[in-house]
């Protein structure tokens, strides 16, 4: 080999971008504990372990929640991370919830069943692509549609408060039916949802926000499924009220701008 050619070996090694050796753990390890959970949802559920199974999605998402957030602090992002955790969310808000409601409810009703999980799952999938085609032109304060993880809280709370009441699936799998393609609808919707991505939870309180933080946990503690169900659905019904009063402002609006 002549000296040009060594250079141009050299040039193109230059060039080519450098392999990354190494993920950051820590992110990434609450990242896996929570596609762990909602794998544990799904197997739970197959036992019939049908409150185990909603249990683990709703821990599935507080660990969902704290991926990002460690991340951020620990200055660690990555673009690695960020697609290992858009194929957590799929399994632990995408798939557990459709599969953990079809075995307690939905297989009763056939083809129907199945079809009213396959929707849910497609619009998680369909909600997570948008999410991440759109995130950095998107409005920060704001989701469009409903976020994964609240439309699992909404199966996984109803599973929960049927399985807590002793409700068999059976007796109401059409409510469940109409439950679980509302919410994959409402995930593909143009329906915007508070993010609350603006609240400062590094500035200073009032004192007495921090009795209401501790009677919040009072309640949650004392019936847990229940509270968690209302919860997210009152969330949930946010999006339509915020499109409804959308919707009135702007006519009103028109009504004073046009003439008697």
């Amino acid at each position: 080999m002549d000296s040009n050619e060594a250079a141009n070996v050299t040039d193109l090694n230059h060039e080519r971008p450098k392999r990354a050796r190494g993920i950051y753990l820590l992110p990434n390890l609450f990242t896996t504990a929570a596609l762990f959970s909602g794998f544990y949802a799904v197997l739970a559920s197959m036992n019939g372990g049908f409150e185990k199974a909603a249990i683990a999605i709703f821990v599935a998402m507080v660990l969902d929640g704290l991926d990002g957030r460690v991340a951020r602090m620990t200055n660690t992002q990555t673009a690695f991370g960020a697609e290992y955790d858009s194929l957590s969310d799929m399994v632990a808000f995408g798939l557990a919830p459709s599969l953990v409601m079809c075995q307690w409810a939905l297989s009763e009703l056939g083809k129907f069943g199945w079809l009213a999980a396959f929707i849910y799952t497609a619009g998680a999938a369909l909600r997570l692509a948008r999410f991440n085609s759109a995130i950095a032109t998107a409005d920060k304060r704001y989701f469009t549609g409903l976020p994964s993880p609240s439309a699992a809280a909404i199966i996984a709370g109803s599973v929960w408060v049927g399985v807590d009441n002793g409700v068999q699936g059976v007796a109401v799998s059409w409510v469940a039916l109409a439950l679980t393609v509302a919410a994959g609808l409402l995930m593909v919707s143009n329906l915007r949802y508070s993010s609350f991505k603006q609240v400062d939870f590094r500035g200073k309180v009032p004192f007495f926000s921090i009795v209401v933080v501790m009677l919040v946990f009072a309640v949650v503690l004392a019936e847990p499924p229940m509270v968690l169900f209302a919860v997210f659905l009152g969330y949930t019904l946010s999006g339509p009220v915020i499109a409804l009063r959308r919707l009135w402002r702007k006519r009103r609006r028109r009504d004073l701008a046009s003439p008697d």
